[in-house]
């Protein structure tokens, strides 16, 4: 916006900007700023981005010779700062001027980019929660310098006048609010303190804040980062920094990494989860820029897989996008991730080095990150894979446990496969690991790279059944009969049946039956029904021979006993049917409606058979 003046105008004359200011704050408040609290910090911002100028002006000056002040009493709000302060030219050119030209604004941030922030659309948050803004500044470039005055209204008007000789006051900038009624929210004296020391409390210059009750000025940001102080020994510091990450982040760290990236001034912590979070949930982390906060939701600062920590860091070169919210997605933060990222690598290998109960507690909460690292990580895989907890037929172990028990692993594709398989498996002493979960099956099958003596496969049907005992001759024959009506039951489903012996014996029937499988025999029916047509000549063309599901009736329960020797064709259809059903549940696998139908008429019927005989 540019002001309506000309060279002509007075000095102390009424101009208005060229926008609609109000429809800017509007657009300001909703669309670019997450909340009207940012008014302070952009008042922060532009108080030390004066004194980081002050200090190129006067590099000798001592360490805090210039400083912040904040002041709130409820009917105003006021920063002032010692910094480089403003001429005239400087109130029209960063006050009254914005969206000027793209190669003018880039001139300014490359004067600028020792700054936070920038002047102009900074101080216009401050009419998210004002209707005037005063800005009173004098130069310290010149040492007879006027005082400037600034006035801005939130009807869209603004004056600058200079003051006379005899108004001098020291070099540096006061701004002042007068908070609108419905703003106090955000411009209550306790309200202003604490989002001071929320925005404030990494910053490099002094800060105090006077609630114009009489006393003296509290520090805002009493001590340093806590990285950066000194401690008597590492213990020390490693509790120091514990403290702080539960400080900020409400919660006790199993551990502290500290981060340090010097090309690109970057210093902090990670503070790693104590307990698990859901997979792919990623946690915003808090980025401070030159010590003022930044965002406490930066989640582009890690990768995703790094969800089990949380991160506050202070940075010098990342880049603030318009808002000064989040970080803008360049080079250089691309380039901080894949660093930080390094240093997490780093501490897991330490851990798994020389602390092996970190290690393991680590894991334990945390093992669907490592796993998720370790895919596309060989270091890690190589550190970690053996020590990583599965699902198997022993129970929950490492891999590494495991493969000691279990000269061949066998791995299941489902969840579901898994749960049908296991009880069996584990009797007939076969090793199987779930690996239904996300990245369980692809790291169990890289296992003999770590452990070259071990075996993995893939678990087919047929291995299973190959362990299960088969009956005598005469047995066999003797349930003939009750199989072939079993299987005529059955065929709705293109199940077989098959009598077998195995443990345990309380276990009447396992369901042997691919994911796979069953969608082979789905594309199948689905060709059939489609046949002469277009998509049955493609559904014709991928068909394959669609394998059987089978269902495996165990000799060694007394129910199966008792099932094959019935002679009454319908009680044996019925009693076929149950057994099914039965396997299915067990399976845990989502009933299609046909299996679910079948399973409540087979529990009538049964029921129905029961009561006629009792009666």
């Amino acid at each position: 916006m540019t002001p309506s003046h000309t060279a002509a105008t007075p000095p102390g004359s009424d101009r208005t900007f060229q926008v609609d200011l109000r429809g800017l704050v509007d657009l300001l408040s909703h669309h670019l700023y997450s909340s009207p609290r940012v008014y302070l910090r952009e008042l922060m911002q532009n108080a030390v981005d004066a004194l980081t100028a002050r200090h190129g002006l006067e590099p000798g000056a001592p360490a805090g010779a210039y400083g912040v002040r904040l002041y709130a009493d409820g009917s105003a709000v006021r920063v002032e700062d010692d910094g480089v302060g403003l001429t005239e030219a400087d109130v029209h050119r960063f006050l009254a001027t914005i969206g000027r030209s793209s190669k003018r604004a880039e001139g300014i941030a490359e004067q600028r980019a020792d700054f936070i922030g920038q002047f102009g659309i900074g101080l216009l948050s401050c009419f998210l929660v004002a209707d005037e803004i005063h800005v009173l500044s004098r130069s310290a470039r010149t040492p007879d310098a006027p005082a400037v005055e600034w006035r801005g209204r939130g009807d869209g008007s603004y004056t600058v006048r200079t003051l006379p000789a005899s108004t001098r006051p020291a070099p540096g900038t006061t701004v002042t609010l007068t908070p609108r009624a419905d703003a106090g929210e955000w411009t209550r004296p306790a309200q202003v303190h604490a989002l001071a020391r929320h925005f404030g409390s990494l910053l490099r210059h002094p800060v105090t804040f006077d609630d114009g009750t009489g006393g003296a000025g509290v520090p805002v940001n009493a001590e340093p980062a806590p990285w950066a102080r000194t401690y008597p020994t590492p213990g020390a510091r490693s509790r120091a920094l514990a403290a702080y990450g539960e400080e900020v982040f409400g919660f006790t760290p199993l551990d502290t990494i500290e981060l340090d990236l010097p090309a690109v001034g970057l210093k902090g912590i990670a503070c790693v989860l104590p307990e698990a979070v859901p997979a792919g949930r990623r946690h915003g982390h808090r980025v401070h820029v030159k010590g003022m906060l930044l965002s406490e939701q930066a989640e582009e600062i890690l990768p995703d897989w790094a969800f089990f920590v949380r991160c506050v860091v202070d940075a010098e070169s990342l880049r603030p996008t318009a808002s000064r919210e989040s970080l803008y997605e360049d080079d250089t933060l691309a380039a901080v991730r894949d660093a930080l990222a390094g240093r997490l690598r780093d501490w897991i290998a330490r851990a798994a080095a020389s602390d092996p109960d970190l290690l393991h507690r680590f894991l334990q909460a945390h093992h669907l990150a490592v796993k998720s690292l370790a895919v596309h990580d060989d270091e890690i895989l190589r550190m970690l894979l053996p020590w990583l907890p599965f699902e198997t037929t022993d129970g929950h172990c490492t891999l590494d446990e495991f493969a000691r028990s279990h000269r061949t692993v066998l791995v299941t594709s489902s969840v579901e496969e898994f749960r049908q398989v296991a009880a069996i498996a584990s009797a007939a002493g076969l090793g199987v690991v779930n690996g239904g979960y996300t990245y369980d099956r692809e790291l169990v099958h890289r296992l003999p790279e770590i452990r070259p003596e071990a075996t993995v496969a893939d678990l087919d049907p047929a291995t299973l059944t190959a362990h299960l005992d088969p009956v005598d001759r005469e047995t066999e024959l003797a349930a003939a009969a009750y199989l072939a009506r079993a299987r005529d039951a059955l065929a709705l489903f293109d199940c077989d049946v098959a009598l077998r012996t195995f443990q345990p014996a309380s276990a009447p029937a396992l369901l042997v039956d691919s994911r796979e499988a069953r969608h082979e025999r789905t594309r199948s029916q689905l060709a059939r029904e489609q046949e002469g047509g277009l998509w049955g000549d493609i559904l014709g063309a991928l068909r394959q021979e669609a394998p059987r599901a089978q269902l495996i009736l165990n000799q060694l329960n007394p129910l199966v006993r008792a099932a094959v020797a019935i002679d009454e064709p319908e009680l044996a259809r019925t009693s076929a049917e149950a057994l099914y059903g039965q396997a299915a549940m067990l399976s845990r696998r989502p009933l299609r409606p046909a299996e679910s139908s079948l399973i409540n008429r087979s529990f009538l019927d049964l029921l129905a058979h029961a009561l006629r005989k009792d009666s």
